[in-house]
This record gives structure tokens, sequence and C-alpha cells, in this order.
């Protein structure tokens, strides 16, 4: 299995990543900006589709909170209708989860890909000779320079504003397809669900290699302006609170006007109108 990972994931990405180095004049953190865009615009089309499925789900969420109430007590029967609901709107649930699913493996062979090609010890760079390909491109590149801006790409970022960044771009991204929720309880899961991510990915960036980093907060970025534009806009980020029209009031039924008393408010209106042109013709 470790063979087939690295044949198939790792020295592909440690590869690419090498020769793109070689290509921007050796600048390591440039080669993993243009690796992130190239992985995006490769998942865009998934990426569309699941930033559309976000945004039919979202709308769907009136009518699945009615299913939940009226098939409480019925969870086979919840689960049938709402599959029902989800095969009459187009949508796939799983839909949503594809580009996170295929980019897992894409993350992992990142972080190794950035400690082999950083290696800065003889043991490293022999580690990295086995998996390198006889490209001209790549030995050309050896050793790598890991300064990037004010990073170390191999190091977590001193100064936290990687991991800011990474929590603030994903916050963004959550926000945009989040809708409100009406009910309390709901709100409350949802602003948790929408803080617990970005603070999680945050979490992670203080312990893993900048380079790593990088990647999230250009991903991020992309995720967004794909977002705008698919979806038409920023979503729920500039206008959180958006609602249906509000419900009318009913009135009691003994501040309702009775059928009776709307025929003779009507008659009395003929009869006034009536004496109103007959008192015009007298005055003519």
């Amino acid at each position: 299995m470790i063979e087939l990972w690295n044949t198939i994931i790792l020295e592909p990405i440690l590869n690419s990543l090498i020769a793109l180095t070689t290509m921007v004049g050796g600048n390591f953190g440039f080669a993993i900006i243009i690796f992130t865009v190239v992985v995006r615009l490769v998942l865009f089309p998934l990426t569309a589709r699941q930033t559309q499925s976000t945004k039919a789900m979202q709308s769907l969420q009136p009518k699945l909170q009615e299913l939940q109430k009226k098939y409480a007590k019925n969870k086979q029967k919840l689960q049938q209708e709402t599959m029902k609901l989800y095969k009459e709107a187009g949508i796939n649930p799983l839909g949503c989860l594809w580009p996170m699913l295929i980019q897992l493996p894409i993350w992992i062979a990142l972080y190794q890909s950035i400690m082999r090609a950083l290696a800065a010890s003889p043991e490293n760079l022999l580690d990295l000779s086995q998996h390198l390909y006889s490209w001209q491109v790549v030995a050309q590149a050896v050793p790598l320079n890991e300064n990037f801006l004010w990073l170390q790409l191999s190091q977590p970022d001193r100064y936290l504003i990687l991991a800011i960044l990474v929590g603030a771009t994903m916050w963004v991204q959550q926000k945009m397809v989040t809708a409100p929720a009406t009910d309390p309880r709901q709100k409350s899961m949802t602003q948790m669900t929408t803080l617990m991510m970005p603070l999680m990915f945050a979490m992670f960036t203080l312990s893993f290699p900048s380079g790593l980093a990088l990647y999230w907060v250009v991903s991020n970025i992309i995720g967004i302006v794909i977002q705008y534009f698919v979806t038409g806009g920023w979503g729920y980020l500039t206008n959180p609170f958006a609602r249906g029209p509000a419900p009318t009031r009913k009135l009691p039924a003994a501040q309702q006007p009775s059928k009776a008393a709307g025929k003779a408010s009507e008659q009395s209106k003929m009869i006034k109108k009536a004496s109103e042109q007959k008192r015009g013709r007298f005055k003519r």
C-alpha cells in the first residue's frame, strides 16, 4: 500500500512541485501557489456542482423542517420522504463531500512532499533522491530554498498570520452558503458548526508546515471566488437576515367582520353614491 501511495499520489505531486519551483526561478512558495491554482482548476467542475448543491439544499431547509415536524415519530418515513424530496429537487446529498474527499489525499501528499522536498540533512536528501524522477528540471532545483516572504515553509508560521487567514477565509466560505435558521436550537447549532471548522483548521495551522497552510489559504480564496460567481454574489455573508414575507395576523372571530355586515356596508355605499348623483342632476 505504501509503494502504491508513493507511486500514484506522492511522487507525482513531489516532482511537480520541484519542477514548478525551477520554472518560477527557484521560489518554492510560488510553486505551491501555482500548484494550488492548478488543483482547483482541475476540480472546478466538482466544486461548482458542490456549490450549487449546497445552495439548493439550503433552499430546501423549510420543507425539510416541515417533514421533520410531520414525521417526528416515524424515522423510517422521514428518511423516505427526505430522499424523495432530494430526488424531486435533483440533489445528491453526497455531492457536497466529493471535492473535500478528493482533496484529502492531496493535503496528505502535499504535507509529505514539503517535508521531503525541503530536506535539511544528508539522510533526508538520500530519502528524497529515491522519489525523484529522472527529469533534468527536477535535478536542477534540489536543494530547495524554504524561505518565502516572512515564512519558513517547512515550519509553522510563528507570527500566526497564516492561522488567522486560514480561519477567516474558511469562515467566509461557510458563511456565504449557510442560511440563517429560524429555530433557536438549530440556530445555535448552525453558529457552532460555522465557527468550529475554521477554528479547527486554524489550530492545525499552528502545528503544520506553513507551506501546507499557504495551500489552504490560496485554496480558500479561490473557493470564495468560485462561490461568488456560481451563486451570484456574497450570499448570506452580506444578507444574514434574509427572511420571507411576514405572516399576516389573523384576527379573533369576535373582531372579524361578518358577511352580513360586509353586504350592509356595500349597500350603504351604493345608496350614498346614487343620492349624490341625484343631487348633481338637481343642481344642473
